[in-house]
């Protein structure tokens, strides 16, 4: 049996629009489709590779290196590139361009992190739709461990949808980047169009965070703008185990610079964590699989004490024990045996239910020519579009590089290490008692990562917001747009005045995606939350 631990994972999202020609505007949208398919695009894109572009790269042999106005640029695999050094990272470096794909009204940039000049790391930032320079700086993952943060671009809450089986994509009214710059980064190496030249991969969080602090630096020592307002650390899925060590390494990088002031060092701002439908302590998330299955909202058994709900019950006090060895001893020895008998005994027979893990409301027929092995035929699409030779070179991508929304052997890496069975909600306290803000959401129709899981382990958080945390009652939470009623939350901090420094929310009628299944909810929830304002 394949592992389960992708299913724990995985951000898809999908568009329900259909699609119009090329030429049309999509009926909820007042900007045409980005990106015509076939001939037509490959002829548009040349375009973009300009006349002065091609007289620059005339002449230059590959990795060639030279300044013009002050910039240094690279010739590498027939493109043109920005090169972007730093002092204090000398094993680091950015190479950059700017599309013109997915929403051409906002400025945007794309490349790699190059690492040690072995290892490759992709990145699409998009500048706000409003107000870019007063907007705050978000950093969106997606989980995996070796899934795409291009899923999470194209299927939630990207500038863009995905449509028509791939051949373009819509404009999306309900993008973060409405009120946000957003980074879209593809880590550790060998996710999306990441890429490691010898083959390895990085196989814990920790270490994938390190690359991603220095990328940020070399980002923001490149675009100073994006370093005065706040900084965002949002991830969906297992990115519930990337988040709070990636913002552990920030946090910490500030405060050795605080004592040690380094002038080409950005001090980066870090004003929230948002963990979506995230896997953080697993210990207790685990603990809730059987309730979630048996008495939630969507129940997977009829009979709540029937044998199968008994069976289920059963298996998670052996689960919670092999899990509290692994937060204990800290080994792949201890680690890697609880990922093996939660994921198969607890996991395996909801999977072979026929439902989908994501979103319990529907079914999951996995065959290639249906619902594809994880759920979502549009997971293709993206492929499609991604693999596009001229979508390659605009986003400054070796038109050979071959993209997957997800990387098997990335999340294999992950979980023969254990990396997944960590308790990464112990990074966090010090950081909430700092000032940091942590929002957890969940939809209510996610199995992989259920709500009432999430909701326990953050009742749990031992911060100074903890006791008032506990004592919250849920309140309804409704959309500002259309005051439609999208969920319930708790929150700790603020007086009611602020979103809160320790908030959960129910997300109504949302699986695994909750952008997907609600994004209207979803962008009325991220941005109150990034301007600090009341959900109530």
């Amino acid at each position: 049996m394949k592992s389960l631990v992708p299913l724990l994972l995985v951000a898809f999202s999908l568009t329900a629009h259909a699609a119009p020609s090329p030429f049309e505007t999509s009926p909820e949208a007042q900007t045409p489709f980005l990106g015509p398919p076939g001939d037509l695009f490959r002829d548009k894109a040349t375009e973009w590779l300009d006349d002065a572009k091609k007289a620059i790269l005339k002449g230059k042999s590959n990795m060639e290196k030279w300044f013009h106005d002050g910039r240094e640029y690279i010739k590498q695999d027939g493109l043109l590139y920005e090169y972007v050094t730093h002092p204090t990272f000398t094993n680091y470096n950015l190479r950059v361009t700017e599309p013109k794909l997915c929403d051409t009204t906002v400025k945007q940039h794309s490349g790699y992190l190059d690492i040690a000049e072995d290892k490759h790391l992709f990145f699409w930032f998009f500048e706000a739709r409003t107000a870019p320079e007063d907007a705050p700086l978000v950093l969106w993952l997606n989980g995996g461990p070796g899934c795409s943060s291009s899923t999470g671009l194209l299927f939630e809450l990207g500038p863009c949808n995905i449509a028509n089986e791939g051949k373009n994509v819509t404009s999306n009214p309900y993008s973060w980047t409405n009120h946000a710059n957003v980074i879209f980064l593809d880590q550790p190496v060998n996710v999306g169009f990441s890429y490691a030249d010898d083959g390895t991969t990085v196989s814990s969080s920790p270490v994938a965070g390190e690359d991603v602090y220095a990328f940020l630096e070399l980002f923001l020592n490149r675009y100073p703008q994006y370093s005065k307002t706040p900084f965002h650390i949002a991830a969906e899925s297992y990115g519930g185990t990337y988040a709070p060590n990636f913002a552990s390494i920030i946090f910490k990088a500030n405060k050795n610079l605080e004592a040690k002031p380094d002038p080409k060092l950005k001090h980066i701002n870090l004003a929230s964590i948002v963990l979506a439908n995230g896997l953080t302590d697993p210990y207790i998330q685990m603990g809730s699989v059987a309730d979630y299955a048996c008495n939630g909202p969507f129940p997977v058994y009829d009979d709540p004490e029937g044998p199968q709900c008994q069976a289920l019950r059963s298996k998670i006090p052996t689960c919670q024990r092999l899990i509290k060895a692994c937060y204990n001893f800290n080994s792949r020895f201890t680690c890697v045996p609880a990922v093996a008998y939660c994921n198969s005994q607890l996991m395996g027979p909801l999977i072979q239910t026929g439902l989908n893990p994501y979103d319990v409301r529907r079914t999951c027929d996995r065959a290639e020519d249906k619902d594809g092995p994880l759920c979502y035929k549009q997971m293709q699409w993206i492929e499609s579009w991604m693999n596009e030779p001229a979508i390659k070179t605009a986003l400054g991508v070796d038109p050979s590089k071959h993209f997957a929304s997800c990387n098997m052997e990335v999340n294999q890496a992950f979980t023969l290490n254990g990396d997944g069975m960590h308790n990464s909600a112990l990074l966090l306290p010090e950081l909430v008692d700092a000032g940091v803000r942590l929002l957890v959401y969940a939809g209510n129709a996610d199995m992989m990562c259920n709500y009432m899981g999430n909701e326990r382990w953050l009742g749990e958080l031992q911060s100074k917001f903890l006791q008032e945390f506990q004592h919250a009652k849920a309140q309804p939470w409704k959309t500002a747009e259309t005051g439609h009623t999208a969920g319930e939350f708790r929150s700790a901090g603020g007086d009611g005045h602020t979103a809160g420094n320790v908030t959960f929310v129910n997300v109504y009628k949302a699986g695994h995606m909750v952008p997907y299944d609600q994004p209207e909810a979803a962008l009325d929830l991220f941005t109150r939350w990034i301007k600090d304002a009341p959900l109530a």
